[in-house]
């Protein structure tokens, strides 16, 4: 049984990793300050949960020595979010990431896997969007998430720490949280159909993502986990393929059965306009890799979400 330690553990893409993780058979510490994640999306599941901020170097050193691999989660999410608190993204997102590998640096491990984000691309307007391609971050989120993965990547360099950084694209799934001015836009509408409110979509509706599922991206990271994949360069963590926002009201309509009424808003500030990876690196080091068709992922996060009983499983 190895022993695994996630970062965030408590929160979407984390407690989803967990599951995954415990169910492979590995032993797992799950580490959240709960400030934006909730120990209840482990609810039934057997792993030993960490209550701290990364920020909290010595906690974190304790929780992950004998760990043989640090998967980093933990993050302050949100480009809105990131504008309205800009200190409070950077502390978190970068002082947190530091405080991490270095904490990693002190308990000896070997590797660590962090998740980066699309957003770091920016105003680049390639389509699609190649790891090489230059980065122009639009956000103190994305400013976070760039210094961030490049923190991982020299430690590598400088202090032999091996990783790898996903850069992942528009995640979406069960346990994603929603209800809040920050939500991401599925959990968000589908918050909005739970409520019988209208979806609002901001801007247009035309701009698009390369929307990848979390059972998707836990399969992959289960992966690097367990074969300790590493790389000296970001890689793009993405389904290859554009969705724009009112097509996905549209997939939600065919799957609820009825029109969904949507009420436009002003665009926001810092949004990418479009959003799509080459994928071709992230083949190479998981040829299996094979996304859930986008109708088929968005069905079961519709179902779930929707369901009264959503939190028992």
């Amino acid at each position: 049984m190895t022993r695994i330690a996630v970062t965030g553990g408590a929160g979407f893409i984390g407690s989803n990793l967990v599951r995954e993780l415990v169910l492979r058979g590995h032993e797992v510490v799950a580490i959240d300050d709960v400030s934006t994640g909730d120990w209840c999306n482990l609810d039934g599941v057997e792993a030993e949960r960490i209550e701290t901020s990364v920020l909290d170097g010595g906690v974190v050193e304790a929780s992950i020595r004998g760990c043989a691999s640090v998967v980093h989660l933990a993050a302050l999410g949100s480009v809105p979010r990131s504008i309205a608190d800009p200190w409070a993204t950077h502390r978190a997102n970068i002082d947190g990431t530091l405080s991490l590998l270095q904490a990693c640096g002190r308990a000896d491990i070997g590797h660590v896997i962090y998740s980066s984000s699309s957003s770091v691309y920016g105003r680049n307007p390639a389509l699609p969007k190649d790891e090489r391609e230059w980065v122009r971050a639009m956000s103190p989120y994305a400013v976070s998430k760039l210094a961030a993965e490049q923190y991982v990547l020299s430690f590598q360099e400088s202090f032999g720490i091996s990783s790898v950084a996903f850069r992942l694209f528009n995640v979406f799934g069960p346990r994603q949280s929603s209800g809040h001015v920050y939500a991401a836009v599925i959990p968000q509408f589908l918050d909005s159909v739970r409520a019988d409110r209208p979806l609002t979509i901001f801007g247009d509706g035309a701009q698009t993502r390369d929307f990848t599922y979390v059972a998707d991206v836990c399969r992959v990271l289960v992966g690097a986990v367990e074969h300790r994949v590493t790389a000296p360069e970001p890689v793009n963590l993405a389904c290859g393929r554009r969705i724009s926002v009112n097509e996905v009201v549209r997939r939600l309509s065919e799957i609820l059965g009825r029109e969904l009424p949507v009420v436009r808003a002003a665009g926001r500030s810092g949004d990418v306009r479009h959003s799509q990876a080459v994928n071709n690196r992230l083949r190479e080091l998981f040829p299996d890799f094979e996304p859930t068709h986008f109708g088929t992922a968005l069905e079961v996060t519709a179902r779930w979400m929707l369901s009264p009983d959503r939190g028992a499983s």
